[in-house]
């Protein structure tokens, strides 16, 4: 059995038991096959000067047709079982759904152990590449940024609602979200996305695949995901949007934080514009906007699920300033029990050592009076 005939296969059975909604829809996958010649030839046999990038997965080629169509080529690791199972999703998946704000397939080619995923190319790389840059990233801003965050949750709305499968991304982060020629975000990679059929609500995994940081906590700690799992991921990148910094490494003046700790302590005592990057501060009207952004950010890294909004109502949220949002719950992961209970144990710790130091020091003097005195006395001082 050839690999194409067993990825077929695949859907077919996919189809049969309800996920799918039409057999037919092999047809259309297997019309999506190209030669795998072409695509060589296309970028150049995979030279190093067309390389784009490198996932787990992969690495990524620019490339471009006979017809002058300029397109991405991910080249799966060869003999890599994880690369099958990212192979065969992305096929079953993109290839079934269409929104503005995902990556197009436009196909794909297998070829002995040869595979490739062929998306539309997207001129501007990946969000990483601009909000972490410090130059990049003043060309973003909020008016961009706000864009961005939008057409991220439309995205996510999409495979949660509105397309007719139930998709559950699970690797959402800003390295998995690219930027066209307008700068308007486009969800790719789902190579780790789980698809439901429309009763199913969570499902459970014993191989936790994702990026730390970015993993809801009931995910990362019990493999349970659902698409309060993705609104978790959306509310992290969300919120390092607005800061211009890593969720694993937000510098707080002369400390380094997480981005999601930082939020919250800054929120609740009032000074969340604290997490605005610099960039973004002293321009007319935005504050008010932005830090109804970050409340909206807490509201979906929430620790319990339930508690988290759906991507409709985020939807909502961000495009009617009219409607009173909800007060935040400690986020997941919130470090400050830990943290802060260290900091008061460091405190009282020291407190004690300088206590101690003293009384050594008086009882140095004391020792050096009493002995002058030939007398014996002994004194309590509290610790």
């Amino acid at each position: 059995m050839t690999d194409l005939r067993r990825l077929l296969d695949d859907l077919y059975n996919q189809a049969s038991s309800g996920v799918g909604e039409d057999v037919d829809e092999i047809s259309f996958v297997e019309s999506l096959q190209y030669e795998f010649r072409k695509i060589s030839a296309a970028t150049n046999d995979f030279s190093e000067a067309n390389k784009l990038g490198q996932g787990g997965f992969g690495v990524v080629y620019k490339g471009k047709l006979l017809n002058d169509q300029e397109i991405a080529v991910k080249r799966l690791a060869r003999d890599s079982g994880q690369g099958d199972l990212e192979f065969k999703n992305e096929v079953m998946l993109l290839a079934r759904l269409q929104h503005r704000n995902l990556v197009r397939l436009l196909g794909f080619s297998i070829e002995g152990n040869e595979k490739l995923l062929v998306y539309e190319f997207v001129q501007n790389a990946s969000l990483d590449h601009f909000i972490f840059d410090p130059t990049k990233r003043s060309n973003l801003d909020w008016d961009r940024r706000f864009k961005i965050i939008g057409g991220i949750a439309r995205g996510l709305l999409y495979l949660h609602e509105d397309s007719r499968l139930r998709i559950i991304h699970r690797d959402l982060k800003a390295s998995n979200v690219l930027l066209d020629g307008e700068l308007n975000p486009k969800i790719a990679d789902f190579g780790m996305a789980r698809l439901f059929v429309p009763e199913e609500t969570q499902g459970n995994t014993s191989r936790i695949i994702g990026t730390y940081g970015y993993m809801a906590p009931e995910y990362a700690m019990h493999g349970q995901f659902s698409i309060k799992s993705d609104v978790f991921s959306f509310g992290v990148l969300l919120l390092e949007i607005i800061s211009g910094q890593k969720n694993n490494y937000f510098r707080n003046g002369e400390n380094i934080e997480d981005l999601i700790s930082s939020a919250w302590k800054n929120w609740r005592d009032g000074m969340a514009a604290n997490l605005v990057d610099p960039m973004l501060r002293g321009t007319a009207g935005v504050p008010r906007d932005i830090l109804r952004c970050i409340h909206i950010g807490l509201l979906c890294v929430q620790e319990n699920a339930t508690d988290r909004p759906t991507m409709a109502s985020v939807v909502l949220m961000l495009n009617s300033f009219s409607i009173t949002l909800p007060i935040p719950s400690e986020p997941a992961f919130y470090m400050s029990s830990s943290y802060e209970s260290e900091v008061s144990l460091l405190r009282e710790f020291n407190s004690r050592e300088l206590d101690s130091e003293n009384l050594r020091k008086r009882e140095k003097d004391n020792f050096k009076y009493i002995s002058e005195n030939d007398a014996s006395i002994t004194e309590l001082y509290p610790r």
